[in-house]
């Protein structure tokens, strides 16, 4: 299914629906790189390519040119010396007995305390792959962060331009965020994802390990690689995303709400993790930065619960059941109504309550926004609103989320606009007392 990719993608954008390809040309031990994306949007097809440029002279070149979603290669096989971060989310053996809440909750206490350690603008030290060059002495790096605003204003138009409000550096940083999740998505909800196995998440995830170390692979891996040199951007976050990717492999229930929130933070709570320390915390903001940490999963955790609530049907047809089973067996409904698409009296009692959850968890990320720095609250705001409208048209729908697709209008989207610019506006001060 579908995963919210948090604060950058709009409500109505097909995540399964693109095809990325990176040339990659190699002689000897010299790397050279053109990016193509190509993406298929409805009944218009684009392609954003670059002439192939060189990092070193050469006379001979050899392409390479390869799909996205099956060739995982990296060129680096030396093994990654990173600072240990707890995986007790991503590997919980020994820890059964711990809720996925308190779970989370460790994984958001390190992050913030990340932030608090290191503050923005410290350069990390890097272990240099002489065959490739460091990041941000490339001259093609503009080039990599263009293109990485080109695909968020495609799939994230309303996110995009939001973004454009936000420093030269921080919406860079954004938009190589962007795509790596984007690309992640794709290796098992797009065109090729039937041919996608653990062992190639295995392959994707010693790539971003090589990426933090500064060997990236492609040029879309070198925005990102430039950006955690910039930021304090930890690995953990994106690692989680991965085992997102590998349950989706090899499970299509949830028993309770406990393993399906687990499930939301590994999609879409991630991103706001990995967000937070680029966007920014305002200056006068009074709020600790675990609050901010813990608001930013709720967002994510709020959107991934819409997109399941909005695509009930849809994830039927594929026999995936992103529902709690123990709560569909106490409203009376199993698996088997589900895949009869009826819209029944239990039914909708029974989204009621799914839509008051989702609900309560924007309402929780709402004064996380608002701590936000000034230039990165509009898109947020924005993403916020218009995904909350979702549950609102679900309703609308009179809870047939089998055979109708809930989606916010243009004119409701455009409405939208002017009244997140106004929140984003507000002080942080201002709502955390008026709310407290």
């Amino acid at each position: 299914m579908s995963v919210a990719l948090l604060w950058v993608v709009s409500p109505n954008s097909q995540l399964s629906n693109g095809f990325g390809f990176v040339d990659s040309v190699r002689e000897e031990n010299r790397l050279f790189y053109s990016s193509r994306f190509l993406y298929q949007h409805q009944t218009r097809t684009a392609v954003f390519n670059s002439r192939p440029k060189q990092f070193n002279n050469s006379k001979k070149q050899k392409r390479n040119s390869y799909p996205l979603d099956t060739d995982l290669r990296h060129p680096c096989s030396s093994g990654i010396d990173l600072p240990e971060i707890s995986c007790m989310v991503a590997s919980t053996a020994g820890e059964v007995a711990m809720s996925s809440e308190e779970m989370v909750y460790n994984v958001v206490l390190k992050q913030a305390a990340l932030v608090n350690k290191q503050p923005s603008g410290v350069t990390r030290d890097l272990d240099v792959n002489p065959d490739i060059a460091l990041p941000g002495t490339l001259s093609l790096l503009s080039e990599a962060y263009d293109r990485c605003g080109e695909v968020c204003a495609e799939y994230a138009k309303t996110f995009y331009l939001g973004t454009l409000l936000m420093t030269p550096e921080r919406r860079r940083a954004i938009w190589a965020i962007y795509v790596w999740c984007r690309r992640t998505d794709e290796l098992v909800d797009g065109p090729n994802a039937s041919h996608i196995t653990p062992t190639a998440l295995d392959r994707w995830e010693s790539r971003l390990e090589d990426l933090f170390r500064g060997r990236p692979f492609d040029m879309l891996d070198a925005g990102l690689s430039d950006t955690v040199t910039k930021f304090p951007v930890d690995i953990q976050p994106f690692r989680d995303m991965i085992e997102g990717m590998r349950m989706d492999l090899r499970k299509s229930r949830y028993k309770n709400f406990d393993e399906l929130y687990l499930y939301c933070y590994y999609v879409a709570g991630t991103v706001g993790l990995m967000s937070v320390p680029v966007m920014g915390i305002a200056p006068d903001s009074q709020a600790t930065t675990e609050s901010v940490y813990n608001a930013a999963l709720a967002l994510g955790i709020a959107n991934q619960l819409t997109n399941i609530l909005r695509d009930v049907g849809e994830d039927a047809q594929r026999g995936r059941v992103y529902l709690p089973q123990d709560e569909l067996a106490q409203a009376g409904l199993s698996d088997d109504d589900i895949f009869a698409g009826e819209v029944t009296n239990k039914w909708r009692n029974f989204m009621k309550n799914q839509i008051k959850r989702a609900r309560m968890f924007f309402d929780m990320a709402e004064n996380g926004v608002t701590e936000l720095s000034e230039a990165s609250r509009w898109p947020v705001w924005a993403s916020l609103l218009l995904y909350r409208q979702i549950l609102d048209e679900i309703e609308a729908n009179d809870y047939n989320n089998f055979t109708k697709r809930a989606y916010v209008s243009k004119a409701k989207k455009i409405a939208a606009l002017p009244i997140a610019y106004a929140k984003s506006l507000l002080r942080p001060s201002r709502i955390y007392t008026s709310k407290a």
